[in-house]
């Protein structure tokens, strides 16, 4: 829909906390504290609007509570319901930041311009954000999101250069070489 406000997914309700409503949320901003800093947020068609007031944090996520929702068995409905915010009501990134959500789908280039793949999704798992990258082979791979991997990002042009690490070429290889059925090793004869 050409008049659709675009919209960011800040978070995630994971549950319910405690009996009187409130809510655990893990945030998705760098800052997980400032996930209520932009305004009301909303459900992924904007049908519903929370109003979050944080109450503190457990294990890794906040805890929050929502005006509306007065007890246990309204939270629990709410578990897996994603937090969006209209994209204009966030800050521009500065320069060499990104919002996630704008390298999903650039087109992964290889230093010499060959295709390489298209980003399906950033993760991260504690040690550093990881690239997922579709092959165009059908295969999906795991990379690095440092500069020495990904050292051109141009958003305009929809497009990304990365250049594997060496480990991930290698395992690449091998499991070529497996389907192929070559093998570096010895053949072994029956009988």
């Amino acid at each position: 829909m050409a008049n659709e406000v675009e919209k960011l997914c800040l978070g995630v309700i994971t549950g319910a906390h405690g009996i009187r409503g409130a809510v655990k949320v893990k945030s998705f901003t760098e800052d997980p504290a400032q996930l209520t800093s932009y305004g009301a947020l909303s459900d992924e068609a904007g049908k519903e609007t929370f109003n979050l007031s944080i109450i503190g944090q457990a294990k890794g996520q906040l805890i929050a509570k929502i005006a509306e929702v007065k007890d246990r068995n309204k939270a629990e409905t709410l578990k897996g319901t994603e937090l969006f915010i209209a994209r204009d009501k966030l800050p521009e990134a500065d320069e060499d930041e990104f919002y996630h959500a704008d390298l999903v789908g650039l087109k992964a280039l290889e230093e010499d311009g060959e295709e390489y793949g298209v980003v399906k999704a950033l993760f991260n798992f504690g040690a550093g954000d990881i690239l997922e990258v579709h092959r165009y082979d059908g295969k999906s791979v795991m990379l690095p999101f440092s500069m020495e991997v990904v050292p051109t990002i141009d958003i305009d042009a929809g497009h990304l250069i990365v250049i594997p690490p060496v480990e991930v070429s290698e395992r690449d290889a091998d499991v070529a070489d497996m389907e192929d059925g070559s093998s570096d090793g010895e053949e072994v004869r029956n009988g």
